[in-house]
């Protein structure tokens, strides 16, 4: 893979190990301890119009209420073009009966988190009425490749480099024409290639469409109705990478034709630290599905048993965007799920033999249920060690708080990490200076002007989308690992972990979660007043593990499968 847009040093000693990492960019001034934002201090502006992101979405909504016209769309963060910063792709809708739709739109990254929209998509200008996203490197020639979901036939883009892409679904053997919604590359088998995991929501046709209404407004109004109304959930998919370009569909083979579900969110995590990635999918209003990976691409659905697939009280709630992180640093990851207003997030907290419902614990049974959450971040956005929480709102029925009449909109909302292990709501709403209020859906999170903040993509339906640069003011100090596997692709499901003070920390290659989302794949770990992250340790999705040293902040590492000292 060309790496032209890093200066290169390699490194190779016992103390330090071996990594190739960017030349370093001096580290943000900051005060000794890194402080909470100021609450009259904005986090975020969104600056998509200045930078060059003009998008509209369009649901295509005229008088009947269509359940697809109300869940998209997503959006990617990822570097198409092969040259070291991140490129934003953006899914469209249109008139869902009308095949005359706009089509998704790709812009290039010009290096300093500037863009220039490319001529359709450079062949990736799809117009089906899209959902959502996923992006990973499938044949291992060192360029993203890009799968569009779509209610209808879903698109895989082959990535050819020099801004170009080639349709090959058909081809490729993933063309799934259900209703599709997340979906997310990962190497399920351990064998050096992506597999293809998809969700798909429901088994809808305009000829099983119903009328529904609402009371929210005090009028019986005709509305968007809710998946239940339709009894009809669907079954996910699986697609094994045969290794030469063509995917075989392994769903029966491998056990996801056990269970059903409405499917909006996924994730990859390996939920029971065995080395193999596990698959955990939210649900919505069905129970969620945490398929533990067996080897050999055998699948169990083993939510239920380890207490993930519903709440506390035992309901499953409106499962719509997803996050997995080790929000506790106690060595095994965590999952976060969106839920529909009036239900609370759902934090389940990965005790190391099953999940508990914590989400009383953490701060956010209260504030969380005000409004309707699809996309998230779990992330640092302050870079002091802990993770912070974006949620996207907006409704899918007829909302109280309406904004200049518009029904669905709802204002996102940021919470902080703090270091008893729990969230308090930012006083800005959302973080900005001016709250943000749309029907925001999907969500991809990256660095984009690589300044060593992660900045977040909202796509709203039937409005602007929004860049929201991260303006934390008193930022601590960074380090970004871009980890990569000998085939030099982004090594999607591997975990680093690292020292910073006191505190061994883990953090695991996403490009997968929230909701219709890919996001930037690199690492960000925030080193608050520390300097350096220690004793840098990878274990690869084939089971192996390399130890790569020691790491000064305030630049960008690549790190290279089999160029670290190996663990036993």
């Amino acid at each position: 893979m060309p790496l032209h847009h890093y200066q290169i040093l390699c490194v190779g000693s016992l103390l330090i190990g071996t990594a190739c990492t960017e030349t370093e960019k001096p580290a943000p001034d900051r005060p000794k301890s890194v402080e909470s934002q100021s609450a009259a201090t904005p986090w975020f502006e969104d600056q998509a119009q200045q930078r060059g992101l003009v998008f509209q979405h369009q649901s295509g909504h005229q008088d009947r209420y269509l359940l697809p016209e109300i869940m998209g769309g997503g959006a990617a963060l990822a570097d198409f073009d092969n040259d070291g910063d991140l490129d934003a792709y953006l899914v469209q809708g249109g008139e869902l009966l009308n095949n005359q739709r706009p089509p998704n739109q790709l812009f290039i990254n010009r290096g300093d988190g500037y863009f220039d929209e490319l001529p359709d998509a450079g062949g990736a200008g799809d117009t089906g009425y899209g959902m959502g996203t996923a992006t990973g490197d499938y044949d291992n020639d060192g360029d993203i490749d890009l799968y569009v979901t779509n209610v209808g036939s879903n698109v895989l883009y082959r990535n050819d480099g020099d801004n170009q892409f080639m349709d090959v679904s058909q081809s490729a053997g993933v063309d799934d024409a259900s209703w599709g919604a997340s979906a997310a590359f990962l190497d399920l088998d351990g064998d050096g290639d992506l597999d293809l995991f998809l969700t798909n929501y429901v088994n809808w046709s305009i000829a099983i469409e119903q009328d529904c209404f609402s009371t929210a407004t005090g009028y019986s109004m005709a509305d968007y109705c809710w998946p239940t109304a339709y009894n009809a959930p669907a079954r996910d998919r699986l697609f094994r990478n045969n290794g030469d370009g063509s995917f075989t569909d392994v769903s029966d083979q491998a056990g996801l034709g056990l269970a059903f579900g409405n499917g909006l969110g996924v994730t990859g995590l390996d939920a029971n630290n065995d080395g193999l990635t596990d698959v955990f999918v939210a649900n919505d209003m069905t129970r969620n599905q945490l398929w533990i990976n067996q080897g050999n691409l055998q699948f169990k659905d083993e939510a239920m048993l380890l207490g993930c697939a519903v709440d506390e009280h035992g309901v499953p709630k409106s499962g719509m965007g997803v996050a997995a992180a080790d929000l506790d640093n106690d060595g095994d990851t965590d999952i976060l799920v969106m839920n529909l207003a009036t239900q609370t997030d759902s934090y389940f907290r990965n005790t190391g033999s099953y999940f508990e419902d914590a989400t009383v614990a953490v701060g956010l049974a209260t504030v969380t249920r005000r409004y309707t959450r699809f996309g998230v971040a779990l992330v640092d956005f302050d870079n002091d060690g802990i993770l912070d929480l974006y949620e996207a709102n907006g409704a899918i029925g007829f909302s109280r708080e309406t904004a200049n009449g518009r029904v669905y909109a709802e204002p996102d909302m940021l919470l902080e990490g703090t270091p008893d292990g729990k969230f308090q709501k930012v006083a800005l709403q959302g973080g900005t200076a001016e709250a943000l209020v749309h029907t925001s859906r999907g969500l991809a999170i990256g660095d984009v002007n690589d300044d060593g903040g992660l900045d977040l993509l909202v796509i709203n339906r039937d409005g602007p989308a929004n860049l929201l640069m991260n303006h934390v003011t008193n930022r601590g100090n960074w380090i970004s690992f871009r980890l990569l596997t000998k085939t030099s692709r982004d090594a999607l499901g591997a975990t680093l972990s690292a020292d910073v003070g006191s505190q061994r920390v883990n953090r695991q290659v996403q490009a997968t979660g929230s909701y219709l989302a890919a996001n930037d794949p690199r690492v960000f770990l925030g080193l608050a007043d520390h300097s350096t992250a220690r004793d840098v340790v990878v274990s690869w999705t084939d089971g192996t593990t390399e130890s790569f040293g020691d790491f000064g902040g305030g630049k960008a590492a690549v790190l290279i499968q089999g160029k670290g000292i190996s663990i036993p």
